[in-house]
């Protein structure tokens, strides 16, 4: 996964909040809005002082959500340990605020005081927790969310986070650890791993499982999968091996591999089963087949 510069991630969380809350606040708000932006201009000694004055103020919580952004850009422990005080002890949509900076600013020991937040937290906090640590790119962090899960929810929801960060290392470890789960396989497609859900396709100890990986492999598509597919498909004497394997040449697009197996074939019913398959692909290769069909040339 490429990591999102900070100044850039910050623009964007900026920009995303001032959407969020233009309409919802009134100018004399937008002013304290406005004013905290500008703190991120000044020294860190002496932007603190006031951040925490709006913090244990009589301030909205669109005001004080600034505040923790504006946190967040600071490059000082004081700021980081404010962040996550506020993460153990805010209300419930600052507690997710604060998390979600400290992911944005990535310092090391603010992300592992984020380990006891989750382990105490709500759904709404354990949700945050992952995303600040797939915004800070810390794959391990989940991985060790996953391996100490308590409940398939749980662990299907790190494991789902680490295919969108692409942590293949991590999404193998926990195969071998924890054996292979329907939502491995879908990390695996989301993450592009040919490798793993070529193992789990060719994998006939648990045929559901190893359905569901041939097919995912169509999501990860190229040459590698298209000629994986074709080989699956040749080598078993299972319908439901060569079901999944065409559907995963159809996700894939690869009508090549259908019309290579077309031509192959010396079942007439395979052949009107391989040609149906083309013709629902919407491919020139189904139409050459028809005519070479008519023609007596199969």
């Amino acid at each position: 996964m490429h990591i999102v510069p900070k100044i850039i991630l910050a623009t964007l969380v900026l920009l995303a909040a001032n959407s969020s809350t233009a309409q919802d606040v009134d100018d004399s708000e937008q002013l304290k809005m406005a004013a905290l932006e500008a703190l991120m201009m000044a020294p860190s000694d002496r932007a603190l002082p006031l951040i925490k004055k709006v913090l244990a103020g009589n301030n909205s919580d669109e005001v004080k959500a600034r505040a923790l952004f504006v946190l967040s850009q600071l490059d000082n422990t004081e700021a980081q340990s404010l962040l996550l005080e506020t993460a153990r002890t805010g209300n419930t949509r600052l507690k997710v605020e604060a998390v979600r900076m400290i992911g944005v600013s990535g310092d090391p020991a603010a992300l592992a005081g984020l380990a006891d937040i989750y382990a105490t937290g709500d759904a709404d906090i354990r949700h945050s927790v992952l995303q600040a640590y797939m915004i800070s790119d810390d794959s391990n962090a989940v991985y060790e969310i996953a391996v100490n899960s308590t409940s398939d929810e749980e662990f299907d929801q790190a494991v789902a986070m680490l295919g969108v960060m692409d942590a293949s290392d991590e999404l193998t470890k926990l195969r071998e650890y924890k054996g292979a789960t329907s939502s491995l396989i879908h990390a695996y497609a989301v993450s592009d791993d040919f490798e793993n859900l070529y193992a789990l396709a060719i994998d006939a100890s648990d045929t559901e499982l190893q359905l569901q990986a041939i097919q995912a492999l169509g999501i990860v598509g190229g040459d590698e999968v298209d000629k994986a597919l074709v080989e699956i498909y040749r080598g078993t004497e299972s319908e439901d091996v060569k079901e999944a394997a065409l559907h995963g040449m159809m996700i894939a697009d690869n009508d090549a591999g259908v019309l290579e197996l077309y031509r192959a074939s010396n079942d007439s019913e395979e052949k009107r089963s391989l040609l149906r398959m083309l013709v629902m692909m919407d491919s020139d290769a189904a139409m050459d087949a028809i005519d070479s069909a008519f023609d007596g040339d199969q």
